[in-house]
């Protein structure tokens, strides 16, 4: 495991650091997510996963309501709205401290979803699906997540053409979009490489072996690998078979100095972590 950066972003008035690595649990707010046993369309169903979540030890929820599986529906703004903020009252009225980060690539979602308690902007297109979004990020004065895609949902899986290599690419691409926004604003950054978004399985196995060469960048790295393909492929099995399959590459990911692993399942990953954090700890 490599010496840890000290990295840390604002949260309104608090301060997450990474001195050790988070755990954020995924809430999927949608009737079509490819891991059925995520699925949490109506509210109460939802609040019950945050509590479980939060008694695993979870230290962010992600919460989305627009499928970014690869082929997954197009659906209109309001219908995005009406799944995530009812939500997101909730979480806030039930758990006040809790922090969430609202997944959505477009900005109307994002705005709204701030001003009903949300912390971080997650965006699966760093801002390139909505010409809007990163006004509305230096707005809100939320942290970014901001990850590395090609195209969108409908059309990712045929644009992995990478000459250079998909780890030169990645760091390319990051290295340029870290100018670009903190030229315009002082919001705090989170990078993610983009797992299982225009990569091929052989590419998704590339970039996690050389996760660590992200370090360079001097941002968080969000690793999202929670019963993807990537391990469903190698594995032949299906999603509700691959929490052990995440273990491992989640294990993997740390070793490489990940900072947050999004998952569905906060109580494996946050044993993980422990684990992880002992035996660097001699």
């Amino acid at each position: 495991m490599i010496k840890s950066q000290h990295l840390s972003i604002k949260i309104k008035q608090n301060i997450l650091a990474f001195d050790t690595p988070k755990v954020m649990g995924i809430i999927n707010a949608t009737p079509d997510s490819f891991y059925n046993n995520s699925r949490k369309i109506y509210v109460d169903d939802a609040l019950i996963q945050v509590e479980q979540m939060l008694a695993d030890g979870a230290s962010i929820l992600d919460i989305g309501g627009y499928s970014s599986r690869p082929g997954a529906e197009h659906i209109k703004v309001q219908e995005e709205l009406n799944r995530v903020l009812p939500i997101i009252e909730k979480i806030k009225e039930e758990y006040p401290d809790t922090i969430i980060s609202i997944d959505t690539f477009r900005s109307e979602v994002a705005r709204e979803a701030i001003l009903k308690g949300a912390d971080i902007i997650n965006d699966i297109s760093g801002g390139s699906l909505d010409n809007k979004m990163y006004d509305t990020v230096y707005k809100s004065g939320a942290p970014y997540i901001m990850m590395h895609m090609r195209g969108n949902p409908q059309t990712m899986t045929d644009l992995t053409e990478y000459p250079n290599g998909v780890t030169h690419e990645v760091i390319k691409y990051f290295s340029e979009k870290k100018a670009e926004f903190i030229s315009s604003g002082d919001n705090d950054l989170i990078i993610d490489p983009g797992f299982g978004f225009a990569k091929t399985l052989e590419q998704n196995y590339e970039l996690l072996n050389n996760l660590e060469l992200l370090q360079s960048l001097q941002l968080p790295i969000l690793v999202g690998v929670s019963r993807k393909s990537m391990i469903n492929k190698v594995l032949n099995i299906t999603p509700q078979e691959a929490l052990n399959g995440t273990t491992v590459i989640n294990t993997i990911a740390l070793s490489k100095n990940a900072n947050i692993l999004r998952v569905h399942d906060v109580k494996p990953a946050v044993e993980c972590v422990k684990l992880m954090q002992q035996t660097v700890s001699f």
